[in-house]
């Protein structure tokens, strides 16, 4: 897996932001792509070939990860959502997809996990992959519930399993919050291209910008060849955060949780 050009890889959700942006980039470095989504995907070029298909489809999925060297999982709900939702779409689906690149005989997958399964610790808290989870909403549950499935399938299944935990992506830090958690889109880019051509077996680790002021343990990534260059201290001075407040903001309040939840 030192190499990613040239090979055939599988990228779920490739409709969404970062799928967009992760797209273009593997597209030049050469990476032959099969890009899918729940919604309509419009090839950018002739590296790349689409296919519309619902994480619900095991058998589609199989189908398409014939051949493939790797899948990249960004497929499933994005944020916080009821429970029996983000049950069958992240987790079910997550399932699915690690079922299906075993069937098909897929070495690799590269599952977007996130930060927040860890966003009940505090801003005082320095957290590394090998702590406890601590999800900061349902959404949260759902991701360490589909790392504790990539787990399985590389113990059990001999499948190469990598989670990321995704900061907060965007093109600069919008808030204190973001200061401490954000991954531009170049670290992103990084982070997943670490992922997809690390010689180990199977990992996680949090993909986070090299912020002054982060609350994620880098180390776990540089082991892997994840080197982020970007810090948002660089981009304005940093504010001031309470380090009782959880990690998650307002992700992780009662009522961004029971607001949707089904009535």
């Amino acid at each position: 897996m030192t190499t990613i050009t040239g090979r055939r890889w599988v990228i779920t959700g490739a409709a969404g932001t970062i799928g967009t942006a992760l797209r273009a980039a593997l597209l030049e470095r050469g990476v032959e792509l099969v890009s899918t989504d729940i919604r309509p995907v419009v090839p950018a070029d002739q590296g790349e070939t689409s296919a519309t298909t619902d994480l619900a489809d095991l058998e589609g999925l199989t189908e398409l990860f014939a051949g493939a060297h790797g899948v990249v999982h960004l497929g499933g709900i994005p944020d916080e959502a009821d429970f029996h939702d983000l049950a069958e779409v992240n987790i079910v689906g997550t399932y699915h997809v690690l079922e299906a690149a075993r069937r098909a005989g897929v070495p690799r997958v590269v599952f977007a996990s996130s930060n927040r399964l860890t966003g009940s610790y505090t801003a005082g808290d320095r957290v590394t992959p090998e702590m406890p989870v601590r999800p900061d909403g349902f959404y949260g549950v759902s991701k360490a519930a589909a790392e504790a499935l990539c787990r399985l399938y590389a113990d059990k299944f001999d499948l190469s399993t990598i989670s990321v935990r995704i900061g907060t992506y965007a093109d600069a830090p919008e808030s204190a919050r973001a200061q401490r958690t954000w991954l531009s889109p170049a670290d992103a880019v990084r982070a997943f291209v670490a992922a997809m051509t690390t010689t180990e077996k199977t990992a996680v680790f949090y993909a986070v910008s090299a912020n002054t002021t982060r609350w994620w343990d880098l180390d776990s990534g540089a082991a892997l060849g994840y080197v982020p260059e970007d810090d948002s201290a660089e981009r304005g001075e940093v504010e001031p955060i309470d380090q009782r407040t959880p990690q998650g903001g307002d992700f992780a309040t009662a009522r961004f949780s029971t607001d949707r939840m089904r009535r």
